[in-house]
């Protein structure tokens, strides 16, 4: 979340950042009157507890010299009567205030363009080329099928629609894929590999952003009041909430493997076919808590680290810079990666990488200690996908298909696959 100092400051610039990531200027003026009542509210408490404590100075000072106090109890009385009132009100208040600061997305940095939709992201290179087929290519939704490595009506059988059953060679795939990644990332680039729970109460929710903003995309599970994780961001993002860290120790890069899970609220009649958007899907998330003054070069190390898995895989794909409107609620900048599928003629997200600044680590309690010591500041965090798994296995199927309808395993994701270097017909 921003600072109170932070909105306090207020301006034509904040105003204009604010509605860049579509905050109403009347929201901040609202938050700009609770708090100055709030601060009001603190000035009327503070001056009637001074009274109640003078006023019960005087009253033991009457009682000691057998005087008649009982004008000053009713007074003290009225005081505390006061005080109360006036603590209600602020916890209101505060709640207002709150609800607020937890609906606001984090401001875009100045090098992220600005425009509405992803109609307005910028192109910042494009990497490897579209290979060229001598028949139709097709679409991994008919690919996977025929292949007998991806069932869709199964899938819809045991729980819905958008939840998909990997079979056989599919299934194969996509835990070697999710091996391939986890092995580059801990072994070349520095990350630890963490197991983390799948389930995550509220408190995990909120400090990483996905609460209140994103309730209705989230799995719930109402009887004990946890949520499905939708993407292990969450609880990488969590694992050192109010907790300090020293200075020496950062930055930490974490990476996890797990299922994702998103209801898709409002998407409705978007990617109704296939893999690219479902309720259920696995990724391999980056996640990096570093120094402030580091983490706009941390930002292009961690792009950097989710483009070499497809560098490795030699599939081709572009790097977009997102604009304001485009970005997700809690970072400040974001790079999509977009893979190129054949069978959509289209690039298509496969990553997205993300500074959060200290968005996060406000609303998580993260700080460090300064080397030297000193007061603990809020860090910075990260997030990036590395890859997304499902898609990254549409990304083969599509792009390795062959005329016969089978698929070539690329050469650095055979030693995961037994050796196997094609899928289907030989």
């Amino acid at each position: 979340m921003l600072s109170r100092e932070r909105l306090r400051a207020g301006g034509d610039e904040l105003r204009a950042a604010l509605q860049q990531r579509g905050v109403e200027p009347e929201a901040y003026d609202r938050w700009t009157e609770l708090d100055v009542e709030r601060r009001g509210i603190l000035v009327t408490a503070e001056d009637l507890k001074r009274q109640r404590n003078e006023a019960s100075k005087d009253i033991g000072k009457k009682k000691s010299q057998g005087e008649d106090a009982s004008e000053a109890i009713a007074a003290v009385g009225q005081l505390k009567q006061g005080i109360a009132e006036a603590e209600a009100a602020l916890v209101t208040v505060d709640e207002e205030l709150e609800a607020f600061e937890l609906s606001v997305p984090n401001i875009a940095h100045a090098s992220v363009p600005q425009g509405a939709s992803e109609e307005d992201n910028q192109e910042q290179r494009l990497v490897g080329k579209p290979p060229e087929f001598d028949f139709e290519p097709k679409a991994h939704w008919d690919l996977g099928p025929e292949l007998g490595v991806l069932d869709f009506e199964r899938g819809a059988k045991l729980a819905g629609a958008r939840f998909t059953a990997t079979i056989g060679w599919g299934a194969r795939m996509e835990r070697a894929l999710a091996n391939f990644m986890l092995d580059l990332h801990t072994g070349e680039h520095g990350y630890t590999e963490v197991n983390p729970p799948l389930l995550v109460n509220s408190e995990s929710m909120t400090a990483s952003g996905q609460l209140p903003k994103f309730a209705e995309d989230a799995f719930r599970v109402e009887q004990h009041g946890y949520y499905l994780i939708p993407t292990s961001e969450v609880p990488l993002a969590n694992l050192h909430r109010d907790e300090v860290i020293e200075e020496a120790d950062l930055p930490l890069r974490y990476t996890a493997w797990t299922p994702c899970f998103r209801s898709e609220a409002g998407s409705y009649g978007k990617d109704v076919r296939g893999l690219i958007r479902q309720h259920q899907f696995h990724k391999v998330e980056l996640v990096q808590y570093t120094h402030p003054d580091q983490s706009f070069a941390a930002l292009e190390d961690l792009t950097s680290q989710a483009c070499k898995v497809l560098d490795l895989l030699e599939l081709p794909y572009r790097v977009m810079t997102l604009c304001t409107g485009d970005m997700g609620f809690a970072a400040a900048k974001t790079y999509d990666l977009e893979v190129w599928l054949p069978g959509q003629n289209a690039y298509r997200e496969i990553s997205s990488c993300s500074n959060c600044e200290d968005f996060q680590a406000r609303r998580g309690g993260l700080r460090f200690r300064p080397d030297g010591g000193g007061k603990p500041q809020f860090l910075h965090t990260l997030n990036g996908s590395g890859l997304a798994v499902g898609r990254t296995l549409v990304a083969v199927l599509e792009n390795y298909q062959q005329a016969d309808g089978s698929v070539v395993v690329p050469e650095v994701l055979r030693p995961y696959m037994g050796g196997a270097s094609k899928l289907g017909a030989l």
